[in-house]
């Protein structure tokens, strides 16, 4: 119920809307959860505690976020319509290695079980306690940044260095500069690698959809990657298509 006399500072932002304004020096949470109550009173306490916050009412929203924003941790419900939760945790992770918690209603423990099995982070179940959520979070965080304190993914052959901690690539001691979803097309080849990863599994993890619109739109931003790979490496083929398969990142011997 909206309360005209309120005497806080700030006023709340509108349910399910991304905050405006960050602070480079904050970390931030994504929150993905189709309720809009959970996702006003979750922003509320992670503002409070000092994160910067999104929010996603659905996993195909949170893919995308994932994606554009690069968030620090992604706190996600299981049950949600559409892509549920189990499906947009292991897309996510197919995007990058961010870590997950889970905040669910589920509490069987072969739920809880599950989760960890297939390398959640945390689980916590609702109703839940606002200093847990906190504490759990900064918890997982002080974990990821000990594991992910020099984290790279590197091809020899080509000089080819992946910074999956600062998100940034290096081709002979060259930077090269990648947008977001560059970048997440690159990093998901580069970490498969020598694998072949699938059209469908490219799209849906840098679009959300499996679609002839978001493989069209994977082909262009290829040919721009190859373009930046080529400007350092003329004639040499990094990323190769495998015909009526994907991409995968073609072995070079040096």
């Amino acid at each position: 119920m909206e309360n005209p006399k309120s005497t806080t500072s700030e006023e709340p932002k509108p349910i399910g809307t991304d905050l405006d304004e960050f602070s480079k020096l904050r970390q931030c949470v994504l929150i993905v959860e189709d309720e809009p109550d959970t996702v006003f009173l979750l922003k509320q306490i992670l503002l409070n505690a000092g994160f910067n916050v999104r929010s996603a009412l659905s996993g195909e929203e949170a893919i995308e976020k994932v994606t554009s924003h690069h968030p620090d941790l992604v706190l996600l419900d299981l049950m949600m319509p559409g892509m549920n939760g189990w499906e947009t945790f292991k897309t996510i992770r197919q995007v990058m290695d961010v870590p997950v918690i889970i905040l669910s209603a589920l509490a069987i423990k072969d739920d809880i079980v599950k989760a960890l099995q297939l390398g959640v982070d945390d689980y916590i179940t609702k109703p839940f306690y606002n200093a847990e959520v906190v504490a759990r979070v900064k918890n997982v965080l002080r974990r990821t940044r000990a594991k992910n304190s020099n984290q790279q993914v590197m091809i020899p052959s080509i000089s080819l260095v992946l910074d999956l901690k600062e998100r940034t690539t290096k081709l002979q001691g060259q930077t090269i500069d990648l947008s977001p979803r560059e970048y997440a097309i690159f990093s998901l080849l580069v970490t498969q690698a020598p694998s072949t990863v699938k059209y469908a599994e490219i799209s849906q993890a840098v679009w959300g959809e499996d679609s002839a619109d978001a493989r069209k739109r994977t082909k262009f931003l290829v040919y721009l990657i190859l373009k930046k790979l080529q400007a350092i490496l003329p004639g040499v083929e990094i990323i190769r298509n495998i015909t009526q398969i994907g991409y995968k990142i073609n072995s070079v011997d040096s």
